[in-house]
C-alpha cells in the first residue's frame, strides 16, 4: 500500500475513530493565543489537513466575524463535516473542501495552519515549499517524536509510525530547520505543554507526567530531549 492510501481508504480512520476530536478545542486554544501574542487578527483562515474540522469550529468562536477553510484529502473527513454544515457547503463562515490543496486551492489567506501535518507527507520540504504563497502567516503544530527514550527503547517511534502515520519524526530544532530550509522565516516558536496539558491523556501518559515536571524543574530543554512527549507551535512568514 502506498503512503497517502491509508488517507483515502479506511486505514487510518480504523487506527484513529474519532481522529483525536478532544485535543481540538486545546490546538485551537493554542493557536489563537499565537497570534494574539503577535496581535495578528486574520480575517482568512485556512487548515490544511483539517480532518474532522473541529479545529475550525473552535477557532471560529474566537473569529466569529473571520472565514474558515478546511482542506483534507480523506473522503471520510466529510462525514464529520456534516455535523458542523448539515446540508451546506459553507455554513457559519465554515467551508470545507475535498482534496489535495495544492490541486483544488487557488485563493491566498491570511493564516494558513498546518497542524500536525508535515511530519504525515511522503516530502516535507516540497509540502512546505508549495504551501508558502498560500498565506501571509503560517502557523505549525508539530509533534516532537524523537528524544532519547523513544530512540533508546525504539517500539514508541514504529507504533507512531504504524498507528498515525508519522513519517517524520522531529525534535525541536529540526522542526525549526526544516521550516527554514523550506524558506519560511521564524517569528516564535514555543513548546505548548502537549505532555501535561493536552486533555486526550493516556493514564501511562498523565504517570509518566509526574517524572517530566520533575525533571523540566530541573532543565526544561534537556528534559524534552530526554523524555520527549512535547510538541512545537510555530509561527512563520515568507
Amino acid at each position: 500500500m502506498k503512503i497517502e492510501e491509508r488517507y483515502i481508504n479506511s486505514s487510518y480512520l480504523d487506527e484513529n475513530p474519532d481522529w483525536d476530536r478532544q485535543d481540538a478545542p486545546w490546538k485551537a486554544e493554542m493557536v489563537q493565543g499565537m497570534l494574539s501574542e503577535n496581535k495578528i487578527n486574520p480575517t482568512t483562515i485556512c487548515e490544511v489537513g483539517c480532518d474532522s474540522g473541529d479545529i475550525l469550529v473552535n477557532l471560529q468562536k474566537y473569529y466569529p466575524m473571520s472565514h474558515m477553510t478546511g482542506f483534507d484529502i480523506s473522503p471520510h473527513a466529510a462525514e464529520f463535516w456534516k455535523e458542523h454544515t448539515g446540508s451546506k457547503q459553507v455554513f457559519n463562515n465554515i467551508e470545507f473542501k475535498p482534496g489535495d490543496f495544492h490541486a483544488v486551492n487557488d485563493k491566498a489567506y491570511d493564516v494558513l495552519l498546518m497542524l500536525d501535518v508535515f511530519e504525515h507527507v511522503r516530502d516535507p520540504y516540497t509540502f512546505l515549499e508549495k504551501s508558502a504563497d498560500a498565506a501571509k502567516h503560517f502557523i505549525s503544530h508539530i509533534p516532537l517524536d524523537l528524544s532519547a527514550s523513544s530512540v533508546l527503547r525504539g517500539w514508541p517511534l514504529i507504533n507512531t509510525r504504524k498507528k498515525v502515520g508519522h513519517l517524520h519524526f522531529y525534535t525541536k530544532e529540526l522542526a525549526i530547520e526544516t521550516l527554514l530550509d523550506s524558506g519560511y522565516k521564524i517569528i516564535e516558536s514555543k513548546y505548548t505543554g502537549a505532555s501535561l496539558n493536552m486533555p486526550n491523556r493516556t493514564l501511562k501518559t498523565r504517570l509518566a507526567g509526574i517524572l517530566r515536571r520533575l525533571v523540566y524543574a530541573i532543565n526544561k530543554e534537556w528534559g524534552v530531549r530526554l523524555l520527549g512527549g512535547e510538541t512545537l507551535i510555530v509561527l512563520a512568514t515568507r
